[in-house]
């Protein structure tokens, strides 16, 4: 016997390597999978937190607005309009005490700002301008001079420019039409920073993270995911809204280098269960770890319905008035006027028109609602597709839930707006 061996094809050579290759990449994508899918729910750190010292500062200040088409105050009634024109008038050398002012161009405004953090000075920020007398409108008026104040009383930026306004008011005899609030407008870059916050950012030697959400477990978890990228213990969770920040050997005096980095660290926040109610709108917000034990919820009242419909009866020209009757002639005694078999005739019609009531009585004794069993534990999906299933509105809902969390059974917060 003759053996004879064949060579596979080319094609058929590679199928073991094909299929190796075809492995490796199907583990190395089981291996990404994982990773990828929670961090779509990671937030980073300086969208959940702020660093206690970088904030804002409130600045407001009193001024005039003046070249207004005569939206402005009345001098008459607003006095405080009247004194400070007259101040600022005496201040430039003019003497307007004298005289009889009746200008109805410029309005007394409250002028306000914020004051972002390591702001220069010269730097300019924008300004909200409000009127507090009764003017009409602040449409092409031009702020004067004015000093922000702080909260400890000093100044901190000048503002003055020209108010854009995005309202607008016009009036006719008859008709009047108002867009938006002309009585509110803002100044563009209107104020220029006289004053620094003083903060020494590099001189920090701890720096303490602050929640905007504030939660023990959130602030271990920041804690955790900043030691984890140091590779020291530099964190510590101070109490639920405050993560106590040292600085490592490696970032002495390079504070602005330590912050950039943590705060792009990614951490998934934790929430209180909790739902959050409107009663005003109907509005309900239910957060995602809401939970609740075993209950049965039944709803339904008994609707009576009453809808009055009054329909109009028109009678066909010259019909009868349906009375048997004939006139008599007060003088003679005598049948008077034509008569149709005994009916008398009106000679416009003798028909009434009458409004005929009609009144539709309806009861719903909603039969058609059962009691629903809501087993424990149910997530929030679960939870409004149960309510839904009970064919109850917002309103109702609101009312359910809070019997439900008054029988010990919603494992959440109830916040009522």
């Amino acid at each position: 016997m003759i053996a004879i061996r064949t060579r596979p094809p080319a094609a058929m050579s590679h199928l073991p390597r094909l299929r190796r290759a075809l492995l490796a990449a199907l583990a190395a994508l089981a291996l990404l999978l994982p990773a990828a899918g929670p961090a779509a729910a990671l937030s980073r750190i300086k969208d959940i937190a702020d660093f206690e010292g970088v904030r804002d500062n409130l600045l407001v200040g009193y001024g005039l607005v003046v070249g207004l088409n005569g939206t402005g105050d009345t001098l008459n009634n607003a006095i405080f309009t009247r004194e400070s024109l007259i101040g600022m008038l005496e201040r430039m050398g003019v003497n307007a005490r004298s005289s009889a002012l009746s200008t109805t161009n410029v309005a007394a405004v409250m002028v306000t700002a914020t004051l972002p953090p390591f702001a220069r000075q010269g730097a300019h920020i924008d300004v909200q301008v409000s009127a507090l007398g009764n003017a009409k409108s602040l449409l092409g008026g031009t702020l004067l001079v004015t000093p922000m104040l702080g909260a400890d009383g000093e100044v901190y930026a000048v503002a003055q420019g020209s108010v854009a306004s995005g309202g607008f008011s016009a009036a006719g005899q008859a008709a009047s039409v108002t867009k938006g609030v002309p009585t509110s407008g803002r100044v563009a870059s209107g104020a220029i920073v006289e004053r620094e916050v003083g903060f020494d950012l590099d001189k920090l030697k701890t720096v303490n993270l602050m929640l905007r959400n504030p939660d023990l477990t959130t602030a271990r978890r920041i804690a955790e995911v900043i030691d984890g990228y140091l590779k020291v213990d530099a964190a510590t969770p101070l109490d639920p809204s405050t993560v106590k920040l040292s600085l490592p050997p490696g970032f002495k005096g390079d504070v602005v280098s330590l912050l950039t980095d943590v705060e792009q660290l990614r951490v998934e926040p934790d929430e209180v269960a909790r739902v959050v109610i409107d009663e005003a709108n109907g509005v309900i917000v239910m957060g995602e770890n809401v939970r609740i034990s075993t209950v049965a919820v039944a709803q339904g009242n008994l609707t009576v319905r009453i809808t009055e419909t009054p329909q109009v009866s028109q009678p066909n020209p010259f019909a009868p008035t349906g009375q048997a009757t004939t006139p008599v002639n007060p003088t003679t005694g005598l049948p008077t006027g034509p008569r149709a078999n005994g009916v008398q005739f009106a000679p416009g019609g003798g028909g009434q028109t009458v409004v005929v009531p009609r009144t539709n009585v309806q009861v719903d004794e909603q039969s058609n609602r059962r009691m629903a069993v809501l087993p424990a534990g149910v997530s929030l999906q679960e939870l409004v597709n149960s309510l839904n299933a009970l064919g109850v509105g917002p309103r109702d809902m609101i009312s359910i839930l809070q019997a439900i969390k008054t029988a010990g059974a919603l494992q959440a917060e109830i916040e009522l707006m």
